[in-house]
């Protein structure tokens, strides 16, 4: 009686494929309401934006396809080219005060010996403060008539100063701001950077004779150049989309002088009710901002290789 024909269970049988399906597709199914919560939250508005930028809407009546109108009425706005020279400013301004300060008191807590936890704290607390209860705190500070600034330079003879109120300094007022507010963070990964240097290199630089600022030019600084090229990129995307600031201490003026690309965004949105108008100059920051990202780290690329 023949026996009958036993099917084979090796790596290529039918019950291995479906036992080695089975295990990519648990983790697929655990990934998968991660996916829509993220899909749902984070790209569908960018797909709502993007959809809304050709339509005019209140965001109750039906929506109307309108095309590219939305983006000829920017075009037509005097106020976009101040609103982008403004923002260009500020980022300006944050990139030549608010980067190099943090790197500096990273610099400085790794080099003490006693206090650095306390200054770490006093550093990051800012960081703790609502955001805007911070501004609202700094707008006391530059109050030009009982400010805490102008009451302590009064007290040397100087001011009071216009902090707010003249076009002259507000914008650079705002950076100051901006600079105490967000540099806690940049602290920290900076010191964290620090610590990844080894320090055989300093024990090295040292018996060379090399003074403090040679160590920092040539041996810490290129151990931090990816770190360094990266928190640049970061600060241009946060200062591009700079809001709170101009929003509670001036409220864009005086004279326009601080109206900010997304301050006009607001303006567009809920002042005047052009929600088309609004999406549309969205889209049109994010796709700068995306296309300014691909050149930076196109043109980054060897100088962040160690």
């Amino acid at each position: 009686m023949a026996s009958a024909a036993v099917r084979p269970s090796g790596p290529g049988s039918r019950s291995a494929r479906w036992r080695g399906g089975a295990r990519h597709l648990v983790p697929a199914l655990f990934l998968l309401p991660t996916v829509l919560v993220f899909g749902l939250f984070s790209w569908w508005p960018i797909i709502r934006s993007l959809l809304l930028s050709f339509q005019q809407t209140n965001l109750v009546e039906p929506a109307t396809w309108v095309g590219f109108d939305n983006y000829q009425t920017l075009l037509d706005d005097p106020l976009l080219g101040k609103a982008v020279t403004n923002t260009l400013v500020f980022t300006g301004l944050a990139l030549l005060i608010g980067f190099p300060l943090p790197l500096f008191l990273a610099v400085l807590m790794s080099e003490l010996r006693r206090g650095a936890g306390l200054m770490r704290v006093l550093v990051y607390l800012p960081v703790a403060v609502p955001p805007v209860v911070a501004v609202l705190m700094w707008k006391w500070f530059y109050d030009p008539d009982s400010g805490l600034f102008n009451e302590v330079l009064g007290k040397v003879g100087l001011g009071p100063y216009p902090w707010l109120q003249s076009a002259d300094t507000a914008m650079a007022s705002l950076v100051v701001e901006a600079t105490w507010a967000g540099a806690g963070g940049a602290v920290l990964i900076y010191l964290a950077a620090l610590a990844s240097v080894p320090t055989e290199l300093y024990e090295a630089a040292e018996l060379d004779g090399a003074s403090v600022r040679r160590r920092l030019w040539h041996v810490t600084l290129p151990h931090m150049r990816p770190v360094l090229l990266i928190m640049m990129l970061l600060q241009v995307i946060n200062t591009f989309q700079v809001f709170t600031e101009p929003f509670v201490l001036t409220d864009g003026g005086p004279e326009d002088s601080t109206v900010t690309v997304l301050l006009l965004i607001y303006r567009y949105a809920f002042v005047s009710g052009d929600y088309g108008a609004a999406a549309a100059l969205s889209v049109s920051l994010a796709a700068v901002l995306a296309v300014l990202s691909a050149i930076y780290l196109r043109l980054t690329r060897a100088w962040g290789t160690k």
